[in-house]
């Protein structure tokens, strides 16, 4: 019981949500467009939450090896910084999440294309080895990306462009042009969470060398960037929607950007980072919400 609470606490489910939001919507724009299979979906959904899993325990062996996570760290204890796992069993638990990852994409790419489409299939492959490598090298190793101040652009990159535009074309078997406003927002509102978290341990990050863009560019101005992560993320979903035909009950999936704007007025008046610890959660599922909202009107009622 110890163990898997141990694991759980590696996992961190907090952040499964939030992986999941293209997915959604991916999903939903496809079935706007009359393409719907559950399978294809299902495996899709699968898919992400493996690579966050995976991204997450290699985010805390990383940063437990490397002494990022120390004492000085702000927000909940990892697994291998309180000991509750050690070192090699997050390793284990990596190599296991990998394999696991693998028979995923290849599942869900022959689900998706069967035996015929080589090009997609090789295609989509590529883009699964990819993710996976993206998921591991974000703070594992010398060249860990996230310590060179490019895990903005990887998180935009995966959680939005990749898992939107990726997911609808799982489905659809051709790129929809407008998907992409959607996929920026969701990219951007994931990049937000990244910077959230990265404002409030600017400091610890600095003393160890890991700079991330909060720590290049200052608290300050990681604020102004961050009004307009999400105020651009609000922008993009709000002229896909504006642009596309259908019942006035696709602008529902903007009451998710309530708590958001609510969220930028106490990033605004906070100057203790470590009161930034609950907006994280909250932006997070602020993110969820908006997708699940765009998936149920466009998938059920559009």
């Amino acid at each position: 019981m110890i163990k898997l609470k141990a694991w759980l606490n590696a996992a961190r489910l907090r952040t499964l949500p939030l992986s999941i939001s293209g997915i959604l919507v991916g999903a939903a724009i496809a079935s706007w467009q009359g393409f719907t299979n559950l399978s294809i979906l299902l495996l899709a959904l699968l898919t992400t939450v493996g690579l966050q899993v995976t991204s997450n325990f290699a985010n805390d062996y990383g940063d437990g090896v490397k002494g990022t996570d120390n004492s000085d760290r702000i927000g909940p204890q990892r697994a291998l910084q309180s000991g509750l796992l050690t070192a090699i069993q997050l390793k284990r638990g990596i190599y296991i999440s990998i394999v696991i990852n693998i028979f995923l994409v290849i599942l869900l790419v022959l689900v998706s294309f069967g035996t015929d489409n080589l090009d997609y299939i090789i295609l989509f492959l590529v883009l699964g080895g990819f993710a996976i490598w993206a998921a591991i090298k974000y703070t594992v190793g010398k060249s860990a990306y996230g310590y060179y101040g490019l895990g903005d652009v990887f998180v935009f990159v995966f959680f939005g462009l990749v898992s939107v535009l990726g997911t609808h074309f799982l489905f659809v078997k051709s790129f929809y042009p407008l998907a992409l406003l959607p996929a920026i927002s969701i990219g951007l509102l994931s990049v937000g969470v990244l910077n959230l978290n990265n404002m409030r341990d600017h400091r610890s990050d600095q003393a160890v060398g890991k700079n991330t863009v909060v720590v290049k560019m200052g608290y300050a101005k990681a604020k102004k960037y961050h009004y307009l992560i999400l105020v651009t993320a609000f922008l993009c979903l709000f002229y896909f929607l504006f642009t596309t035909n259908g019942s006035h009950l696709r602008y529902v999936s903007l009451i998710g950007f309530l708590p958001v704007f609510i969220h930028m007025r106490k990033v605004s008046v906070t100057e203790n980072e470590a009161n930034l610890d609950p907006e994280l959660k909250k932006l997070a599922l602020s993110t969820f919400m908006t997708a699940l909202l765009f998936f149920i009107s466009y998938y059920y009622f559009l």
